[in-house]
């Protein structure tokens, strides 16, 4: 599913139009990606958390050459399933 088909999905079943499942997802996006740039977490009961996770400073290898380099730290995103979630999958 893409987020076109997610936004007729939520249209269809919430009995709104096209653009309100546009406004209300990208309103839901947005918020997720505030809270987690200034470091929180989004927990939605039954569902899952969405988190920050901290990748450490490392040495890699360019594949062509071989050659050693730093790759940076990093923050990276995180999603953690709720019991719900995985219930509904077995």
């Amino acid at each position: 599913m893409n987020k076109t088909e997610l936004i007729e999905h939520i249209a269809v079943h919430a009995d709104i139009s096209k653009a309100a499942a546009n406004r209300a997802l990208e309103s839901v996006i947005g918020a997720v990606k505030t809270t987690l740039k200034k470091g929180g977490s989004v927990s939605l009961v039954g569902f899952g958390t969405f988190a920050v996770g901290k990748r450490v400073a490392r040495v890699g290898r360019n594949p062509r050459t071989g050659a050693a380099i730093k790759i940076k730290a990093a923050k990276v995103p995180k999603f953690r399933p709720g019991k719900a979630l995985k219930d509904a999958l077995n």
